[in-house]
């Protein structure tokens, strides 16, 4: 499997990724409420992973500039399709990732990851980079599914099996504890991890960090 393999599978699965429904809407919608709340009016952010932008599509308006940026061309198609029906001024979409953004696309005041860091493929070099785009004192925020902290079965039989057979893209494994010390090593100061979770027993921390 490579970084390729990664965005075929997700082009291949934007379709029916956008017709799926939020597992969890009241965490969602607690997700989105205490990310507005970090923001200021006239911040520039950057989010990666946007899917088919239904986050972007949310956020975009209570700041002055939001680049959402995705692997795969085929999710990028489904949210520009959005927002020419729903316009929002600031809002751009582009098929990028954190490594492959110019330095001079930043400094970005706020950098978004939700359900991301668990597929990259270098945890510690995406976290640097992360860093680098972001301004002095910016903040970088992700809401993560850390594997380590899951059921065994998932992490060690039926994620491999599916990988295999090409129905799940690469996914790393890790606890928040160690995605704590990650931010930490790559100059972050961690300065919230809450659960927002309303269902089920999964472990997918909302973590609010400060670049250093």
């Amino acid at each position: 499997m490579s970084l390729a393999n990664d965005a075929r599978f997700w082009d291949r699965s934007s379709r029916r990724y956008a017709k799926s429904a939020i597992a969890d809407e009241a965490g969602y919608a607690r997700t989105l409420e205490r990310t507005r709340a970090l923001f200021k009016p006239d911040a520039r952010v950057l989010e990666l992973g946007c899917g088919t932008g239904t986050t972007a599509l949310r956020l975009a308006g209570h700041v002055r500039a939001y680049l959402a940026t995705d692997i795969a061309e085929g999710m990028i198609a489904i949210a520009e399709e959005k927002h020419a029906a729903a316009p929002v001024p600031g809002l751009a979409f582009r098929v990028a990732t954190a490594e492959t953004l110019a330095p001079g696309e930043g400094p970005f005041d706020v950098a978004l990851g939700f359900n991301y860091l668990h597929l990259v493929r270098d945890l510690p070099g995406t976290l640097r980079r992360i860093h680098a785009l972001l301004a002095p004192q910016g903040l970088f925020v992700s809401k993560t599914p850390c594997l380590g902290d899951m059921t065994p079965l998932l992490r060690l039989a039926l994620l491999p099996a599916m990988r295999a057979i090409g129905l799940a893209p690469h996914a790393g494994v890790f606890r928040a504890t160690e995605l704590g010390a990650h931010l930490q090593a790559a100059g972050f100061e961690v300065l919230a991890s809450e659960n927002h979770a309303t269902k089920g027993g999964e472990n997918r921390p909302f973590i609010v960090a400060r670049k250093r």
